[in-house]
């Protein structure tokens, strides 16, 4: 397997990262699905061996898989859209090169955890969208074949963050604090996934956004498991950070999501 990184603006600390397959005799002619990860981390960081252990999941499933580093809140005020132009990047440069990376270019899907669910909620909403292309001149339609958003973030109005002064710092423009007003008839499939009592992002985040997919006939799968930690990630000995975060009923959910992905 084969490490890659791939810095995205000449000034920016910005990269996305992945681990790909190589072609051989017996996958030359096969193209594999890829995953983008977005990973957590309240926009001050994010944890570079949980976003490798989401990364060798889904390699371990067939994907070529990527996490992206996207610019962080003291890096650039207000921060958005820098993540999200730094999302629709890493989709355009999978495209670029589908053939060097052996990619289906029409089977890319982004997964976003936490605060990066805010980030692949958006994404959703606005892949298509002139004023957000026109941001940074994609050379490829930016669809993405289907998102998965992890106990995410979705409206910064829904319990986090708990300052107001931080979501001026996150987002200027109030009228994108909430993406599950910005769902259409374009949004793409999407899995979501969260615990019934998140502590920390309320699962109301979760239940708003497949509200929203569900009125404009959007394809979703919305599991809320009855309790568990914010931040569980894979739920298992990968990523646990306590006892509590090895969960073998809330592991379950990337299972669910593969099986959901295959069908699609």
């Amino acid at each position: 397997m084969q490490i890659i990184q791939k810095s995205l603006f000449p000034q920016s600390n910005a990269y996305l990262k992945g681990y790909v397959r190589e072609a051989d005799s017996d996958s030359q002619h096969f193209k594999f699905p890829a995953v983008i990860i977005v990973p957590g981390g309240s926009f001050t960081h994010i944890s570079d061996q949980q976003a490798e252990s989401f990364a060798l999941s889904f390699a371990a499933q067939g994907y070529q898989s990527f996490y992206l580093r996207y610019s962080f809140d003291n890096e650039k005020r207000p921060l958005m859209p820098n993540p999200l132009i730094e999302l629709g990047q890493s989709v355009d440069y999978l495209k670029q090169h589908a053939v060097d990376l052996n990619i289906d270019p029409n089977q890319i899907i982004v997964c976003g955890f936490s605060i990066g669910g805010f980030v692949v909620s958006s994404f959703n909403n606005q892949y298509d969208d002139p004023e957000f292309i026109n941001r940074f001149h994609p050379q490829n339609d930016l669809t993405p074949k289907a998102v998965i958003l992890s106990y995410p973030v979705i409206d910064l109005n829904l319990g986090f963050p708990k300052d107001p002064e931080q979501i001026l710092d996150w987002e200027a423009n109030p009228k994108l604090t909430a993406a599950e007003n910005g769902v259409t008839r374009t949004n793409v499939p999407t899995f979501i996934w969260h615990t019934a009592d998140d502590p920390f992002v309320p699962a109301v985040n979760s239940l708003k956004y497949a509200e929203a997919l569900a009125a404009n006939q959007i394809d979703y799968e919305l599991h809320v498991f009855h309790h568990g930690r914010h931040g569980m990630a894979m739920a298992n000995q990968l990523t646990a950070w306590n006892n509590e975060s090895n969960d073998p009923h809330v592991a379950e959910w990337f299972k669910l999501a593969i099986e959901w992905l295959n069908q699609l």
